[in-house]
């Protein structure tokens, strides 16, 4: 098991760099900031942009893996994410994670863009990730969609690997990242107790092992097709307590989750908690993996 700590982009980078440094020094694995232009469980906050918070951790740190939690098509063009997907693996020197999602509605709506059914939003996703695909592998590329096109677009310097993990929770989606993402982001289904979360993340889990073996991918192999559970979007937050924290990272593990999220606690919600717990948590993240 490896662990994420999620660190919003709400504070000056005085007050962030600090959460930073203190994600690496604390042991996790990876570390993630949302990628939105107004978070919709902060819309009254201070809001600072991904890309240059993530450059910025970058030059804080040195092991930690860093990633988009997560990139969306909402108000961005997958030839412009890749521009910026180069220059944060290069700045990392090979630690950036790209996650991608269909992302909620509120991004959209600020920029003027048209209210888009589920269906659509989820088509709008699969042509925008597709496209992105492409952008990682070729050169002079082309593409004429519903939402997305380029012409001649250019891609040097190559892209070293960087994992595609496409975050889904419903059938449709969990199909489409077995088969095109290089690792699978889930916030599991609404619930009321953690139980009946669970549930649904087995059931989640069963559609998303059965289309990697039937595209031929072996749904077993953990390291080949990593799977990353945000645990704070059940019904708790799992800083709570070092107790639950430990509760929730062990039902995952079961799951098959390689990766588990969790959130720096804040002083209100969202994730109000105390950071006496995250640093409980840490000293025994050893123990845990």
């Amino acid at each position: 098991m490896r662990f994420g700590l999620t660190i919003l982009p709400d504070l000056p980078w005085a007050e962030a760099a600090p959460r930073w440094r203190a994600a690496e020094e604390l042991g996790f694995d990876h570390a993630w900031t949302y990628d939105h232009l107004v978070w919709g469980g902060l819309p009254e906050s201070p809001w600072f942009g991904t890309t240059p918070t993530l450059t910025a951790a970058a030059l804080v740190t040195s092991r930690i893996g860093l990633g988009t939690f997560v990139a969306s098509p909402n108000f961005r063009h997958p030839v412009a994410l890749h521009r910026d997907v180069q220059s944060l693996d290069d700045v990392s020197g090979g630690r950036f994670l790209l996650g991608v999602g269909t992302g909620g509605d509120l991004d959209s709506r600020i920029l003027g863009a048209e209210d888009l059914s589920v269906r659509e939003r989820v088509d709008r996703f699969q042509e925008f990730t597709d496209l992105l695909v492409r952008l990682r592998s070729e050169d002079h590329v082309d593409a004429d969609g519903r939402w997305f096109s380029a012409r001649d677009a250019r891609t040097l310097p190559p892209l070293r690997h960087v994992p595609l993990l496409v975050a889904a929770n419903g059938p449709r989606s969990l199909r489409y990242a077995a088969r095109t993402g290089d690792g699978w982001i889930t916030t599991g289904g609404r619930a009321q107790t953690l139980d009946e979360w669970f549930d649904g993340l087995a059931a989640a889990r069963a559609t998303l092992e059965a289309e990697l073996e039937r595209v031929g991918r072996d749904p077993r192999h953990g390291a080949a097709y990593p799977r990353y559970l945000n645990l704070d979007s059940s019904p708790r937050f799992s800083l709570e307590s070092a107790e639950l924290f430990e509760e929730m990272t062990g039902r995952a593990a079961e799951l098959g989750f390689t990766d588990v999220i969790t959130h720096w606690p804040r002083a209100q919600a969202p994730y109000a908690g105390r950071e006496a717990t995250l640093e409980q948590v840490a000293s025994r993240l050893a123990g845990l993996r």
